[in-house]
């Protein structure tokens, strides 16, 4: 894709080819240092919830929905997932990723093959329920959108949809696979 976008450039205007590939490093290169500060700022934030002791009540709030959907009995587990699921409804999905990838450690049985419960922290981190879509929130706002927080019910209602989708898919593939292995063993 970028070598024929990079031809189809030289092919129709040489003379900015070059320009052009300068200004959209540029950009790359300004988006990405205001990203780093907004997640290093969140970062920052969910350190000191963990140490303040707020990521432990967060786990016990959200305990009961862990444990129906994760079938889990790891209080460290919990915690992580808790922290994860709150990252991610903040809108910050790759802050959250030091957070799931320490709950999958938790959750991994050492089998070499994902279980339900990893495959469930996969789902439910990709499809995850936007409360406050920050990140995109502050690209809208850098790219000088009017109303950058428009946003916010639609990607509330999408991301609802997508997250009660990717639960009952995993749960219902979850008793298909366990219906095809007692079929196996027969």
């Amino acid at each position: 894709m970028v070598v024929g976008s990079l031809i189809a450039l030289l092919c129709t205007t040489p003379e900015n080819a070059l320009s052009s590939m300068l200004n959209a490093s540029a950009e790359a290169l300004t988006l990405s240092i205001e990203l780093c500060g907004v997640y290093a700022v969140w970062l920052g934030v969910l350190e000191l919830v963990e140490e303040s002791g707020l990521a432990q009540k967060l786990a016990r709030l959200l305990r009961p929905f862990i444990k129906k959907v994760f079938k889990i009995d790891d209080v460290e587990a919990e915690k992580y997932i808790a922290l994860n699921m709150s990252a991610n409804m903040l809108g910050l999905g790759n802050a959250s990723t030091p957070l799931g990838i320490k709950a999958m450690k938790r959750l991994d049985d050492g089998s070499g093959v994902a279980n339900y419960a990893v495959i469930m922290l996969i789902v439910i981190n990709a499809t995850s329920i936007q409360l406050l879509p920050s990140t995109i929130i502050g690209l809208r706002a850098n790219a000088g959108s009017l109303s950058p927080a428009d946003i916010v019910l639609p990607t509330l209602i999408s991301t609802f949809c997508t997250f009660a989708l990717g639960i009952m898919l995993v749960k219902l593939f979850g008793k298909l696979h366990k219906k095809w292995r007692q079929r196996g063993k027969k």
